[in-house]
């Protein structure tokens, strides 16, 4: 085999050798980075609590020697343990711990947002990723290597009217994330975020309340509202960012917040939509 056939076949493969673990993996970003890390050769274990899905997905992408499900509800600390010991016990390691689980939250003002939501909010989206870094670090500090990776949201680097559980739940996972790069830096660990633009997921349409419509209307109205025109940002996109943060490609990357929205959070077009009213009066 010639020079250029082994370097384009390492390409191919940026994970080749490595074991990942998804939270949330079952279904939207998650199941869209389990289909990936396959394809780049990583040994995959999909952790969630949609167990059918769950099932579903590994059946369809694979033996059991190279992805399995396991059942995890990431606020419960003994879940989180077993799903890291059966990357162990059944890949013999683990390199990329991947903390994509979350929960939406309803978009009710201050006065009127339920106290245990909020709770039930945080509790998935930052206790959830505190356990997930937790015991991916427990077996990656002997390793003396690792990739942590939280799935932020373009609310991590700004805020939104109301869901307010929601947002600080994302601006505090990436402060985590933040705080985890210093301390794990000195293990050869890495720890960084991806935060997404809206993406036409379920979790997307239960938090905004459109479970009943189509995914094309909503895709719509999200295309329209973001900066960048003539793209529409998917699932597999996020899945790109996070294949590229867990490969050796980012290798002296850490404590980065990788935000995938086309530029929105740079924008207010509050005034311009202010005059427009005007000349249009």
């Amino acid at each position: 085999m010639s020079k250029a056939c082994s370097a384009a076949i390492s390409i191919a493969k940026r994970l080749e050798g490595k074991v990942g673990l998804i939270t949330g993996g079952a279904s939207g970003i998650g199941a869209a980075t389990a289909r990936l890390f396959l394809k780049h050769g990583a040994k995959v274990i999909v952790a969630d609590v949609q167990d059918d899905l769950g099932h579903s997905l590994c059946q369809e992408l694979g033996s059991e020697e190279i992805i399995t499900y396991a059942h995890c509800d990431v606020t419960r600390d003994s879940q989180v343990q077993n799903a890291v010991d059966l990357a162990v016990s059944k890949y013999g390691k683990l390199d990329i711990m991947y903390s994509n689980a979350g929960l939406p939250a309803n978009m009710d003002g201050i006065l009127s947002s339920d106290n245990e939501e909020f709770k039930r909010v945080l509790d998935v989206n930052v206790f959830g990723g505190f356990l997930a870094a937790k015991h991916a670090a427990r077996v990656m500090i002997p390793a003396k290597k690792g990739s942590i990776i939280f799935t932020g949201s373009n609310l991590s680097v700004s805020c939104f009217q109301c869901a307010h559980a929601y947002t600080a739940s994302k601006h505090a996972a990436v402060g985590l994330a933040k705080n985890l790069c210093v301390e794990l830096g000195q293990y050869g660990i890495r720890v960084n975020c991806v935060s997404p633009y809206a993406i036409v997921t379920p979790l997307l349409k239960s938090f905004v309340g459109l479970m009943g419509m189509e995914n094309e209307k909503i895709q719509e109205a999200v295309s329209a509202a973001g900066n960048l025109k003539h793209a529409v940002l998917k699932a597999e996109d996020i899945a790109e960012a996070a294949l590229y943060l867990g490969s050796d490609e980012s290798k002296y990357v850490s404590g980065l917040n990788l935000v995938v929205d086309g530029g929105y959070t740079l924008t207010n077009p509050s005034i311009e939509m202010a005059i427009k009213r005007l000349h249009s009066s």
